[in-house]
């Protein structure tokens, strides 16, 4: 209830559009679902997503970010999640350079971050973090607005 755990797998079709989205749950997939190039889970995820922003009579759209090491798939989740292009991947690490806001719904917002690295909290927001990512979390949370 206090940490949701969702397994997902993300889309790795070259199209622009119509990324494919398989139903149901990424654990209870067969595995020629899991080997395929369509996205798995994304519906599991978003009802959680969806949850977060019907809880506490939220009258306004929630953002969501997505934060992580370099290269491991932060903006294919956000694609799979679109199902489409929004954010640009590669398989080399730094491709996405600053912050970018997709919005999915009228309800919610993802933000695509660039990864983060060595170096300590406050280098998060530099470019770089220390292998703890609350202090990176936190220190780039600090600096929003509630």
């Amino acid at each position: 209830a206090e940490f949701p755990t969702v397994a997902f797998k993300a889309c790795t079709q070259q199209q622009s559009r119509n990324l494919k989205q398989s139903p149901g749950a990424a654990v209870t997939a067969p595995e020629e679902v899991l080997a395929g190039a369509g996205c798995v889970g994304a519906d599991v995820l978003l009802r959680v997503l969806a949850n977060y922003s019907r809880s506490q009579d939220v009258k306004t759209a929630i953002t969501v970010g997505v934060v992580g090491f370099p290269n491991v798939g932060k903006s294919s989740l956000i694609n799979s999640l679109k199902r489409s292009r929004a954010c640009r991947v590669g398989a080399e690490p730094g491709v996405t350079k600053c912050l970018q806001a997709v919005q999915l719904d009228r309800r919610l917002r993802l933000l695509d971050c660039p990864g983060v690295v060595a170096g300590g909290p406050g280098a998060a927001l530099r470019g770089g973090s220390s292998g703890d990512p609350v202090g990176p979390a936190a220190a780039i949370l600090r600096r929003l607005r509630p």
